[in-house]
């Protein structure tokens, strides 16, 4: 499915990162994560790179500006011109309108997928895995805090991609396989 502009929404365990990366492959576009952006930048010291250094190591968000540019420098590379699958961006209703931007002259994004999962379930999985990789901060309260700064950030983009008829939800709950599976259907 080449020509697939394809943004994955889905709160912190939804399995968002595995499964950008499997249907990517599906789909033969690159699965382009923010957060592999950030690390590409930093690693390579670019001046965007140092600059989200600073904020990354205060703790605190890389602004708007800093990942809009980023993210357009990633786009803009060959392997994205057919066509890619965007995990972590947008976040914000102000990145949507900057995603809106970058890609005026390819014709917009293709569909907004949002992995949906039970709370509860999420909440077991990233305990577990925080458990398994030693994640001493990742504890219940702070995972449910960081679900709820998800459904209020966005709950707002998942109403704008529903109303532009862009938005597909898709069960994030199961088998990796499975949902790889759900996926793939629904972009059929």
């Amino acid at each position: 499915m080449t020509n697939a502009r394809l943004v994955l929404l889905g709160p912190p365990g939804a399995g968002k990162g595995t499964q950008a990366a499997r249907l990517a492959d599906r789909l033969g576009v690159p699965a382009i994560s923010t957060g592999d952006i950030f690390r590409s930048n930093v690693a390579e010291g670019t001046e965007l790179g140092q600059l989200a250094q600073k904020y990354m190591n205060a703790g605190e968000y890389v602004p708007d500006e800093v990942t809009n540019q980023m993210v357009a420098g990633r786009l803009s590379e060959a392997d994205a011109t057919d066509g890619f699958l965007l995990d972590g961006y947008p976040r914000t209703a102000a990145q949507v309108d900057e995603l809106d931007q970058m890609l005026a002259d390819r014709g917009g994004l293709t569909h907004v997928i949002e992995l949906t999962a039970d709370t509860d379930e999420v909440v077991e999985r990233l305990l577990k895995r925080a458990q398994e990789q030693g994640r001493a901060d990742d504890t219940e309260s702070v995972i449910r805090r960081r679900l709820e700064v998800y459904a209020e950030q966005t709950a707002p983009l998942v109403d704008v991609y529903s109303e532009r008829g862009l938005l597909l939800q898709v069960d994030g709950m199961g088998e990796m396989d499975e949902v790889t599976e759900r996926l793939t259907a629904a972009l059929a």
